[in-house]
């Protein structure tokens, strides 16, 4: 990303669902905007995405908390995600997160990252039902190819907010939200999508 002020997260719930079925596109996308074949497909379906957008540059001012964005960002989604299966009454079923393998020593990192916030060092305090899957940059893994497509847009409607952004407009209304589906596109942030540290226009006075 051009903007790399900021440190775009997204990783992908690698559970598997029975139920799901794969939705084709019904029109035909525009060939001149590669992205919209894309947003068909989103737009159809009722996936809930987990966002997490860290500001760096704020991150390195403050010394009090882990620093490295990444792993700030898996414990982020991993909450939210949690809260997202009690809605479903899914919570207490494993499910796998899988992350792309970044190197030995950053896999590690990241796992032992992982597995503090699993064991109760989140803002719940809970013990999660999660596993972690690390997956090879070589292995096409649907779920991740699809991280890279949404980092972009979402991560644009917070660095250029003032920017028409059709990609996110679809996509707002797949994030976790407070309210449940009757609320879909509204009452995202916080949830759905994160911002850490909150940029000072959101900060309570």
């Amino acid at each position: 990303m051009e903007d790399d002020d900021k440190q775009l997260s997204l990783f992908d719930t690698g559970a598997n669902n029975s139920n799901s079925v794969k939705l084709q596109p019904k029109v035909k996308p525009d060939k001149s905007t590669p992205f919209s074949k894309y947003v068909v497909y989103v737009d159809e379906s009722g996936d809930h995405g987990l966002q997490n957008i860290d500001d760096k540059n704020s991150l390195k001012k403050q010394s009090d908390i882990e620093s490295n964005p990444y792993h700030m960002a898996l414990g982020f989604c991993l909450e939210e995600l949690y809260d997202f299966l009690v809605e479903k009454n899914q919570h207490e079923k494993k499910t796998h997160i899988v992350v792309e393998c970044r190197g030995k020593k950053e896999d590690a990192e990241l796992e032992l990252s992982f597995r503090r916030v699993c064991d109760g060092r989140n803002r719940l305090g809970l013990t999660l039902p999660f596993e972690v899957i690390f997956s090879d940059k070589k292995v096409m893994s649907s779920g991740l190819q699809l991280a890279d497509l949404v980092a972009r847009p979402i991560g644009l409607s917070v660095l250029r907010p003032n920017q028409i952004n059709r990609a996110f407009d679809a996509l707002k209304k797949k994030f976790y939200c407070d309210g449940g589906r009757d609320h879909l596109g509204e009452n995202y942030f916080g949830k759905g999508l994160k911002i850490y540290p909150l940029p000072d226009s959101e900060k309570p006075r």
